[in-house]
Formats: C-alpha cells, sequence, structure tokens
C-alpha cells in the first residue's frame, strides 16, 4: 500500500512544550504534529517557539485553522481579519517548510437545517465570497510555495461547503493548482452517500487528510468503515499525512496511543 504518514493535533499530546509533545508523539507512533492556528495573529507570535521547535526536530506539515470567524463570513470585517489571519498562517508555515493549511469556509455560522433555515446571504452572494477568498488565499499560498486546503463540514456546522463535490467544483472555478481539498472522515461520515466514492472522484483536488470516528472520537471508537476509507486513499495514491483531530474518550493519553495501531492496520 502506499506510504501515508500519521499527524496528531498539538492539542491532544500530552507535554508543556513542542518538544515535550513530539517525544510522546513519537514514542507513540506519530510522524508529525499538526499545528493549531488561533486568530490575533497568535500564529506568527508563536514564530520564535515554532522556529525552535523546528531546530530541535520537530515535524510540523500543515496548520489547522482555530479561529471564531472565517473567509466566508457574513460580516465585511471579519471576512477581511480572517483573510489576513489565514495569509498569515500560510506564510508561516511556509517558513516552517510545511505543506500548508487547513481552513473551513465557515463554522457554526449558519446552518439550513435549524431555524431560520434561510441564511442572510442567497447562494450567489456565498459563491462570490468564497470564490473571491479562495482565490486572494490560493494566490498568496502560491507565492509562499504552499497550498490552501478547503475544508468542506456538515450540514449542521456550515450550510456552503458540506461535500467534496461542492468544493471540487470551486476549486475549478479558482483554476490554482495551490487550492486543494482538505478532508475530514467525520463530516464526510455524515454527508457523503459513500466516502471512498467521493475520495476517489476527487482525487486530484485532495491534498490533506484529517482523521476522527463517525463519533468525533478518536479513530476504533465509533463505527466508520477505516478499510474502506483507508483504502479508497490508498486507491488514489495518498502519500501525505494523516492528521488526527478528534475528541478522545477515557484515558486522554492511553486514547492519543492506541489510534497508530488502530489507523495502521488497515495501512
Amino acid at each position: 500500500m502506499t506510504e501515508m504518514k500519521l499527524a496528531c493535533q498539538e492539542q491532544l499530546l500530552p507535554g508543556d512544550t513542542l518538544q515535550e509533545k513530539w517525544d510522546f508523539a513519537v514514542a507513540a507512533g506519530y510522524d508529525a504534529i499538526e499545528l493549531r492556528g488561533k486568530g490575533d495573529l497568535s500564529f506568527r507570535d508563536r514564530l520564535p517557539e515554532l522556529r525552535k521547535a523546528l531546530a530541535d526536530g520537530v515535524v510540523m506539515p500543515t496548520v489547522c485553522v482555530d479561529m471564531l470567524h472565517f473567509f466566508g463570513a457574513f460580516d465585511n470585517d471579519q471576512r477581511a481579519d480572517a483573510l489576513v489571519q489565514m495569509k498569515s498562517q500560510l506564510s508561516v508555515i511556509a517558513e516552517l517548510g510545511g505543506l500548508g493549511a487547513q481552513t473551513p469556509a465557515s463554522y457554526g455560522m449558519f446552518s439550513r437545517r435549524l431555524p431560520p433555515f434561510e441564511p442572510p446571504r442567497d447562494e450567489a452572494g456565498d459563491r462570490e465570497v468564497l470564490l473571491d477568498g479562495l482565490r486572494q488565499l490560493g494566490e498568496h499560498a502560491a507565492a509562499e510555495g504552499v497550498e490552501l486546503f478547503l475544508e468542506p463540514l456538515n450540514r449542521y456546522e456550515d450550510h456552503m461547503v458540506n461535500r467534496l463535490e461542492q468544493a471540487v467544483e470551486l476549486i475549478q472555478e479558482v483554476g490554482l493548482d495551490s487550492v486543494r481539498i482538505g478532508i475530514d472522515s467525520y463530516h464526510m461520515n455524515i454527508e457523503e452517500t459513500d466516502p471512498s466514492a467521493a475520495i476517489v472522484a476527487a482525487a486530484p483536488y485532495i491534498g490533506h487528510v484529517q482523521l476522527s470516528d463517525s463519533n468525533r472520537l478518536q479513530p476504533g471508537a465509533g463505527h466508520l468503515d477505516w478499510p474502506a476509507f483507508l483504502g479508497a486513499l490508498d486507491a488514489i495514491g495518498y502519500h501525505r499525512y494523516l492528521a488526527v483531530e478528534c475528541r478522545l474518550s477515557g484515558d486522554a493519553s492511553d486514547a492519543v496511543r492506541s489510534i497508530p495501531s488502530v489507523v495502521r492496520r488497515y495501512l
């Protein structure tokens, strides 16, 4: 099978420093740490810490956004700020020699599944905002030599980009190789009729993968079909990182330690 590498998001790892987290991660069987990028340019402000960790051998290929608003926001000021934050995160991950940054279009902003059911911006307005944001971020990513990973979320967390096919259509319209999809097994379990088929259909556009089980807990704690999901990634020749982004049940350290053996059982 294709060699895929396993990363764990930093907040899941025990330790006070990235170096301590890295020691735990390596001992547990991980190949990298996925960083989290908060707002207010705090990720940029971590550069001294991140540079030191890089010098100490910590592998940090990707950053996942962790902000209160996103580039698809309804509010113009929030949208503009999200673009500033994401461009900064792309620049920082580029300095670290990483691959890119992952963000959804929005999170918790609106759901058509909950009252009032109709968002304040129509679909044409959504599309215009998304295309503009993706072009700006994609151009910045290309200039920095990294990629932007657009993450489809489930229908209860975002009303704009829920399925891989929707992300593909936007990426095709943007027309930049630096914009790709960051898939998440939890969201796909909700939204895709056949997650494996969706992976195969979107294969040329998949740039990053995040893992959690059907209940958002660690892989192995739910009912997601891991052989099918990971088999589809192998079938398309995916060879980048599988980044664990989940909640943990039971003892947190034991749960984190359990994931590599669960995932690698099917690789």
